[in-house]
């Protein structure tokens, strides 16, 4: 509440007015409680499953980019209804390992993965009415561990590895056509790499350094590549999985395969804050992370002492973990998306059958709880609300804040009138 002082006129914001808004804050850094999950096998035919790559679109309709290993053909599943469409995408030769998948605008996908047949980078995209298949770099055995992001006109960018000479590349598509470049030409360089574009569509990616066992970063300034190593404590960077969060600062999930731990690093701005996300054994191969509408980071992965999907989240303090799905040898080339309540989605592979699974997790909705209106002080004047749980948290900030504001108007009003008076 607000206190107005007649002789000095100063307008005084009481201990009960800071703690609403300090709540108010703070329940925006609150995160929901463990999800439940549904899980369902979505492609049961032959070997399927490997190199699964997953997004969502606007509807939060997922949408699946994989290998059939029996056919050794690249194929696509989209949710439809209670139903799964599914088709194949690239049948020609060896194709659609390290595949990677991206929407536009209209919800349609781009996939980067790799020709094994003739060890070139390969790009398919859907026009609204068939399938689009182009060879982006065929110079020499190009092609592993491809990323794909697209840009703000829908223009498609892959970071990938060279593997002739073990450089990281990437390659753009201008509007017209593919322009590759080398990113990082240093010894043994590439693998596990992972792209995203930032407001300005300049791309970051991440990668691993095999020949020294670090995780490095690279970002194009404009005009060059920045590089960085990012951890150089033992062997790590495998498996790493890069975002960039609201103010383009980037964060990293990843491998830290001398103690087999999941590893985390995040740019605050000024340096790199790593932090180990689970240590439980040998765990964190085939990462997936996302940030969430907070900016908390979810990271899917698998855990290979008990064999299992794996899910762990940051809720704003601490670290929490959760074991997915554990019916057989589960979690491999996992790949995580959340929808627009921030609930997770997971594409991976089931080895033991060998089919390509997908969990859909669901945070339980907070129950009701009793409110109650705070008691007016005695000759005092102000405007109260009540703080329900299942308000949206930025409905209870503003409220909050609307609140402060029009109480600190009302008594400069009444200053005002007793002046006149």
């Amino acid at each position: 509440m607000i206190i107005m002082n007649k002789k000095r006129a100063k307008i005084i914001i009481t201990l009960d007015t800071l703690l609403l808004l300090f709540l108010s804050c703070s329940l925006i850094a609150t995160v929901k409680a463990d999800p439940t999950w549904n899980i369902e096998t979505i492609d049961s035919t032959y070997n399927v499953g490997l190199y699964t790559s997953l997004a969502l679109d606007s509807s939060n309709t997922p949408h699946i980019s994989y290998m059939d290993t029996t056919n050794n053909d690249l194929r696509y599943a989209k949710r439809n209804g209670l139903l799964w469409n599914i088709e194949v995408v690239d049948q020609t030769g060896n194709v659609g390992l390290f595949t990677s998948i991206a929407l536009d605008t209209a919800g349609n996908p781009h996939i980067s993965y790799l020709d094994a047949t003739n060890f070139d980078l390969k790009y398919a995209k859907w026009n609204g009415a068939s399938w689009t298949i182009e060879t982006v770099d065929s110079t020499e055995d190009v092609g592993y561990y491809t990323s794909i992001a697209l840009d703000s006109l829908n223009n498609p960018h892959i970071s990938y590895l060279d593997a002739t000479n073990y450089f990281l590349k990437y390659a753009r598509w201008d509007g017209s056509s593919w322009i590759t470049q080398i990113v990082d030409s240093t010894e043994f360089v590439g693998e596990f790499t992972s792209i995203a574009l930032d407001s300005l569509n300049n791309p970051h990616i991440s990668y691993m350094d095999v020949l020294n066992s670090d995780l490095k970063y690279a970002r194009w300034t404009g005009s060059e590549w920045n590089i960085q190593t990012v951890d150089s404590v033992g062997n790590v960077g495998k498996y790493s999985s890069l975002v960039l969060d609201s103010l383009n600062n980037p964060h990293i999930s990843y491998h830290a395969s001398t103690i087999f731990d999941l590893k985390y690093a995040r740019w605050t701005g000024s340096e790199w804050n790593i932090q180990t996300v689970d240590s439980a054994g040998n765990t964190g191969s085939f990462i997936s992370l996302v940030l969430d509408s907070l900016n908390n980071p979810h990271i899917s992965y698998f855990d290979v002492s008990n064999e299992c999907l794996k899910y762990a989240w940051w809720d704003g303090s601490t670290w929490s973990t959760q074991t997915v799905d554990q019916s057989g040898r589960l979690g491999l080339f996992t790949s995580l998306a959340l929808d627009s309540s921030n609930n997770p989605h997971i594409s991976y592979l089931d080895e033991t059958n060998y089919d390509l699974k997908y969990a859909k997790g669901t945070h339980p909705t907070p129950s009701p709880t009793p409110t109650s209106t705070p008691t007016r002080p005695p000759s005092v004047g102000g405007t109260f609300i009540t703080l329900n749980s299942n308000q949206p948290l930025i409905i209870i900030l503003i409220a909050a804040l609307t609140t402060a504001i029009a109480t600190i108007y009302l008594a400069s009003k009444t200053l005002k009138k007793q002046k006149i008076n």
